[in-house]
């Protein structure tokens, strides 16, 4: 008998009879004799929805309160699934944050768990019930309702198999597994049967958003084997691998691309306001790429870094704001950006893959205006209307 965490997001669970067909996988799972723990998405355009009625009250509502209302989704759902389950006989609870003691952060919005008590969890699945879980939420230590982000139910369910000690994690989506390219930018797009971990880590922390990143640090921090799978076509989907060298036929395996990229350069004299700007944007919860530095003239240093688009306005403004109005000066930023990402860990002991990619890129009149490198990824910036072209051309020569 195995311990199974599985995980519906919110298009497995969109509509009342895509629920009752998962109350169906579900039961299947416990009758091949395991335990079963679901941790279930909102219904799928349930949250955009809430955050709408949120903007029609107040354009930049308060965090907390924000918290509170989208909150509300997954309570939905995860009724919904324990009403099919019971009515076909079986026994099931549906369980929040605060009933099986989801720690977090205060950070509404992004919040990050910190503990979760296995005790209640534990007495259902003795009691050969089906522990249905909230994704996506927590509680801080005072009580108040957070919210884990955006994909934040991935991380909720690879926690919950964590302190669990399950026997592996299924990670159920509306892809049938992890592609060497998005399918819905490269048409010749193939899925991996396995990847390493150190290969999964990275094509989520570039842009590839099967997975969210942070459920695959939660998944190498407690060595949990975590399963991509379909919910609408029964396949073995993508086996993420903690054996390094499970992927050796090709230099890169995958390649991940991310838009909505705003680009900033800038120049600073004092080597030490550059410590300062980067403390206070971490303390915005600011996440600064693909960071560059040269010589601009004597005693002045040029930068460059790119941010997500959501982040730009409060980076315009930190730019805005004392002291770094009079310390940080040229600035200029450039929108509709993007970065393409090949990954592999055939990419260190393999030195022309760069060059390999550069040839590509500019035999398709693109010359990227960032690039970073790193001993598994080689990373490109380059304007939104030029990556679709990219990414392909990248495909065709790395993995076709």
């Amino acid at each position: 008998m195995a311990l199974i965490v599985q995980k519906f997001g919110g298009t497995s669970v969109g509509s009342i009879e895509r629920i009752e067909a998962v109350a169906e996988h579900v039961i299947k799972t416990q009758q091949q004799g395991h335990q079963v723990v679901v941790v279930v998405s909102a219904m799928s355009g349930e949250t955009n929805r809430l955050l709408n009625l949120a903007k029609q009250i107040d354009e930049v509502p308060s965090a907390r309160e924000l918290d509170v209302l989208l909150s509300t989704g997954e309570q939905a759902s995860i009724a919904l699934l324990a009403m099919a389950i019971i009515k076909r006989g079986h026994s099931a609870v549906s369980l929040l944050a605060d009933q099986i003691t989801i720690k977090t952060d205060n950070m509404f919005g992004r919040a990050r768990v910190e503990h979760i008590d296995t005790q209640r969890l534990k007495q259902e699945l003795e009691h050969n019930r089906i522990a249905i879980v909230a994704g996506f939420q927590g509680r801080d230590s005072e009580g108040n309702i957070t919210t884990l982000g955006r994909g934040g139910t991935d991380t909720t369910a690879v926690e919950v198999a964590g302190v669990l000690h399950a026997d592996e994690c299924q990670i159920y989506t509306d892809v049938d597994g992890v592609y060497t390219a998005d399918p819905r930018m490269v048409n010749d797009a193939r899925r991996l049967s396995k990847i390493s971990f150190s290969e999964m880590l990275e094509l989520a922390s570039l842009g590839a958003k099967v997975l969210h990143l942070r459920s695959v640090e939660a998944a190498g921090r407690y060595q949990i084997p975590l399963r991509v799978l379909s919910s609408f076509k029964p396949d073995q989907g993508t086996l993420i691998s903690y054996k390094e060298q499970c992927m050796v036929d090709s230099a890169v395996t995958g390649i991940a691309t991310n838009k909505d990229i705003v680009l900033y350069q800038c120049s600073i004299s004092e080597p030490a306001t550059l410590s300062q700007f980067l403390s206070a944007l971490a303390k915005l919860q600011v996440e600064v790429d693909m960071l560059h530095q040269w010589c601009r003239q004597a005693d002045i240093l040029g930068y460059a870094f790119t941010v997500h688009r959501n982040d730009h306005l409060a980076v315009l403004a930190l730019l805005q704001s004392e002291p770094f109005a009079h310390t940080i000066n040229d600035v200029v930023f450039e929108l509709n950006q993007a970065k393409v990402s090949l990954v592999g860990m055939g990419i260190k002991s393999h030195p022309e893959v760069l060059a390999s990619a550069l040839t590509v890129l500019a035999d398709q009149d693109i010359y990227p205006k960032l690039m970073s490198t790193a001993e598994i990824k080689a990373s490109f910036l380059v304007s939104e209307t030029q990556l679709h072209g990219a990414v392909n051309q990248l495909h065709v020569t790395f993995l076709r």
